[in-house]
């Protein structure tokens, strides 16, 4: 699985490295690695503690170039990978100085990118034999939202909007700012015909009011079991339904069994456990 923003790869690890070095890019300033003498090589591996879903080695190889352009990869993992204990995910020949300066900020992406898709992929195991669809939110960290976007994608998620800027997602506060679901519907389609229309809705009189205005999607928020059941025969096919709030795993096989379309959970960005991964010189 391939990221296709390579420029966004770029910024997010020069950030990450002036951050690690004092606000510029300069691996000189790492005054450790200059305990060591700058023509030394060496030879290193990275490789995980424990199970999970491999992603951002397009981060973590960037990292390592970005330090030494001279630097050779071997990767044994691809994003998207299911990782055991003790794996080899990749191993790194070059200068030893710019594998050390690198190597901080090589795992940070590697391990939180690899825990938002390993959460993923234990969610979306539940659902792995209907058709409910797991969706991502907007909560993710600042500056990564692609990049968790993609993790998602790499544990088996699909992606909810990417921003605010690609749907509509009508919710309490705009109904109540423009003074109703209706309005709001028609404000949006004359403003962007073509950008899909999903409100979120808190009741029954609410869903029917989307229904009438023919959005695309309705969110049903913090709806019991039974008050979804009910959602989906009053919506007869005529919008998709889409549930959130409260999402636990737990109750994921019985929200598909309701004949929702889509389950979206900030859970998959947000409460994340990096993995456990370390890199060891030979």
């Amino acid at each position: 699985m391939v990221f296709e923003f390579p420029q966004i790869i770029k910024d997010d690890v020069a950030v990450a490295l002036q951050e690690d070095l004092g606000g510029e890019l300069r691996c000189e300033n790492d005054i450790t690695a200059n305990l060591i003498d700058k023509d030394a090589t060496a030879r290193a591996h990275i490789i995980t503690r424990e199970a999970g879903i491999l992603c951002g080695q397009q981060w973590a190889s960037e990292a390592f170039y970005a330090c030494d352009s001279a630097v050779q990869l071997q990767w044994h993992k691809e994003d998207g990978d299911v990782l055991l204990p003790s794996d080899r995910l990749l191993s790194i020949s070059g200068n030893a100085r710019a594998i050390l300066t690198a190597e901080r900020t090589a795992l940070n992406f590697l391990q939180f990118l690899s825990a938002t898709a390993t959460t993923t992929h234990r969610y979306a195991q539940f659902l792995s034999d209907v058709k409910t669809q797991l969706l991502d939110t907007r909560k993710t960290l600042p500056r990564y939202r692609q990049a968790q976007k993609y993790a998602v994608v790499c544990g088996g998620g699909t992606n909810h909007r990417i921003g605010l800027y690609d749907a509509f997602l009508i919710k309490e506060n705009h109904i109540k700012a423009c003074g109703s679901i209706q309005k709001a519907v028609e404000k949006a389609r004359t403003m962007a015909p073509d950008k899909p229309i999903e409100v979120e809705v808190e009741s029954l009189d609410e869903l029917n009011q989307a229904i009438s205005a023919s959005v695309d999607i309705v969110m049903l928020d913090n709806f019991n079991n039974e008050q979804i059941l009910q959602a989906v025969a009053c919506a007869d096919g005529r919008c998709k339904l889409e549930v959130s709030g409260n999402i636990v795993e737990e109750r994921l096989r019985e929200l598909a069994q309701t004949g929702v379309d889509f389950v979206s959970s900030g859970a998959l960005t947000k409460h994340v456990n990096a993995l456990d991964l370390s890199l060891l010189i030979e």
